[in-house]
């Protein structure tokens, strides 16, 4: 119903207010009291096998929403009646910024894949936080978290602990979005002495709290192995909880998008089928090379169950899906778990 109907109608409008639409659909049809269980009946797999614990975390079912998707909190309890084991809310910045200009989201139909170059456009972590507050505590939630476009160098970390301190008490687990090539001074992100100074930094702050939170690191898709190495040996070096493999890539090569389609659109980040193998060989290098040394969610171009199933044996843990999700439709998550269930 979603392929035939749904989407076509979806994908004859602008993405960007697809998204907006979509959202306020949601939340007035999950008023409706019965709605709700009619949602979990249709798309939720409960079964004990399915049962994940990870960095000290459990996990009803392996499969997560990625970050993007619902950036400020404000779906996430009506998103757990679609079967998720997890959701992850953010990008969060400090403070409110709108991003970059619009028109900045991009379908390529023909490859199954999204173009985005959103700038992390969120209305800031105190709106995260109202929103949170009314959690009901019916899935685990994660913040990614990151820097405002306007920040100094010098104030980055700033940013992130900001939003690190002011989350604390509402999300399981944090992500610090590091690999996002939508906002400045991308390459100093991604320099593994800064790096080394952020985790550091922020797993300091960390220790202050009774309880102590995940924190993870959000990695691009197209690191060679010298940097992949070096997220290795980061991670041993600062006993960071995990990796997420991996964010949007700049490469697009092998696409069947045309060359003048690909110039129209220009610069942002690539997601869906096109990045679903260069993802997955990320994961099965840092697994491997790291002899299975850190838990690693694997997101990248998942589609279908045989998708998830190849992240999963490339060593992911667990696995999220984005662009997958507005493609194939909800019934992706109970196809992803029954196709788990199955090998179990």
């Amino acid at each position: 119903m979603y392929k035939l109907l749904i989407r076509p109608l979806f994908f004859s409008s602008d993405p960007e207010q697809v998204h907006h639409f979509t959202f306020s659909m949601v939340r007035f049809l999950f008023k409706i009291p019965f709605i709700p269980s009619v949602f979990r009946a249709l798309f939720v797999v409960e079964d004990q096998k399915l049962e994940r614990e990870v960095f000290g975390l459990k996990f009803k079912n392996p499969v997560g929403l990625a970050a993007g998707f619902d950036k400020n909190a404000v779906l996430y309890n009506e998103l757990a009646n679609f079967g998720f084991g997890f959701i992850e809310i953010g990008t969060v910045t400090p403070i409110a910024q709108e991003g970059n200009p619009k028109k900045r989201i991009f379908r390529l139909i023909e490859d199954q894949g999204l173009i985005n170059r959103m700038g992390f456009n969120n209305e800031g972590v105190e709106t995260a936080i109202t929103q949170l507050k009314k959690n009901k505590g019916k899935i685990l939630i994660g913040g990614n978290i990151g820097k405002n476009t306007q920040t100094t160098p010098e104030n980055y970390t700033a940013d992130y602990l900001t939003c690190f301190n002011a989350l604390h008490p509402y999300v399981d687990y944090f992500v610090l979005n590091v690999s996002c090539p939508n906002v400045g001074s991308h390459a100093k992100l991604n320099d593994k002495d800064y790096l080394l100074e952020l985790i550091s930094t922020v797993k300091t702050a960390n220790k202050s709290y009774a309880k102590e939170k995940p924190i993870l690191l959000k990695i691009a898709p197209d690191l060679n192995h010298v940097q992949l190495d070096e997220i290795i040996e980061l991670v041993n070096e600062t006993q960071l909880d995990g990796v997420i493999a991996s964010n949007t890539s700049v490469d697009r090569s092998g696409l069947k998008a045309s060359t003048s389609q690909l110039e129209a659109i220009g610069n942002g980040g690539l997601s869906g089928q096109p990045v679903k193998d260069k993802s997955t060989k990320v994961i099965k290098y840092l697994s491997e090379k790291s002899n299975k040394a850190f838990p690693i969610i694997g997101v990248g171009g998942i589609h279908s169950a045989k998708d998830a199933l190849e992240k999963l044996d490339a060593g992911a843990t667990l696995v999220q899906i984005y662009t997958g999700f507005i493609y194939e439709g909800p019934s992706l998550i109970k196809k992803i778990n029954k196709a788990i269930l199955k090998r179990s």
